[in-house]
């Protein structure tokens, strides 16, 4: 019977680390993929009304699935105001801008930007007070991947039209994404993270219809079916079954484990782009992808020194490093 039941038992941990892994596996190219999907639907559609769209029907959706579940929602006003706030600076200020700069920047390139987040979050960290103080090294590997995305938008490789000024939107974007991380793992807000993520994404749906219509582009006529096939893919896709997947992962995986996705998203993007959308991939692409990378590796696994009464940080608040 004892045998038995250690089978069952080695056989459950089994299953829930290939679990895992599929969940990993679906978190590194789906939300990879996430940025081909937007340049699809952003250069179809007005981008206001699809990202409105995408978030309204996924954030909806996520709802209605944890109401199902019946997990717990924000108990008080202040925790229901919280996720509302980092729904508007998360989603609707930092992938808006995503979407406007993706009109007419690559994807690939974009993700690349993007993967700067870390750095970002690390330069806020070491300013605020309570932060975690960067070592050493991780300040090596802010200079080195500040570098890096300092060589990928110099107006000097030839930059033209609205190039360079849809990098800059990225950058702050990834600024914005970093900045809200950090509040709301020093204010958390309470609840299950589905639902919370659920509550962002309708909160910066409902604004992205509202300037839609206010600006007057609230029609989806003329829309090809493959800019709304890449709809479709970012509500089911890259919103439900990707956050689906993250959550189950970081229940089972360490973080340091499971934060590895970061390094990979803006790979899957870069070559999907070219496969898919035939983006060109430059030595210069190249050379200062792997400079930021790396940049993002030395700050994530270099020691770091809490400063005196840093505030905790509950599990449920963890969030990705960026995300379209």
């Amino acid at each position: 019977m004892r045998r038995r039941c250690r089978r069952g038992e080695a056989t459950s941990k089994s299953l829930k680390k290939h679990l895992a892994l599929l969940s990993y596996l679906t978190v590194c190219i789906v939300w990879g993929s996430t940025y081909l999907a937007i340049r699809v639907g952003v250069t179809d559609m007005p981008f206001m009304l699809f990202a409105g769209i995408r978030f309204t029907a996924a954030g909806s959706l996520i709802l209605i699935l944890s109401r199902l579940c019946r997990m717990p929602f924000p108990a008080t006003r202040q925790g229901l105001l919280t996720q509302i706030l980092i729904g508007l600076l998360l989603l609707f200020v930092s992938n808006g801008l995503i979407c406007w700069a993706e009109q007419w920047l690559e994807s690939g390139m974009t993700a690349l930007l993007v993967a700067a987040t870390p750095l970002f979050m690390a330069s806020i960290d070491n300013i605020l007070p309570g932060g975690q103080r960067t070592s050493p090294l991780g300040w090596c590997g802010l200079f080195i991947g500040f570098g890096g995305v300092a060589a990928l938008v110099s107006p000097g490789f030839g930059l033209e039209g609205y190039i360079f000024p849809a990098m800059l939107a990225v950058l702050g974007a990834s600024l914005v994404w970093s900045v809200g991380s950090v509040w709301l793992r020093r204010r958390p807000a309470g609840g299950s993270l589905l639902p919370s993520v659920g509550l962002q994404m309708l909160t910066a749906g409902i604004a992205f219809l509202f300037l839609a219509a206010l600006s007057g582009n609230f029609s989806l006529a003329g829309a090809s079916p493959k800019g709304l096939a890449a709809l479709l893919y970012l509500i089911f896709i890259g919103s439900i079954l990707a956050y689906s997947a993250f959550i189950y992962m970081i229940k089972i995986f360490p973080a340091a484990k499971a934060g590895t996705y970061a390094y990979i998203n803006p790979v899957v993007a870069v070559i999907l782009g070219a496969l898919i959308l035939r983006e060109e991939v430059a030595l210069r692409t190249v050379l200062g992808a792997a400079v930021i990378l790396g940049g993002v590796v030395l700050v994530q696994f270099s020691k770091v020194s809490p400063a005196a009464k840093a505030p905790a940080q509950p599990k449920q608040e963890r969030r990705p490093a960026a995300r379209s």
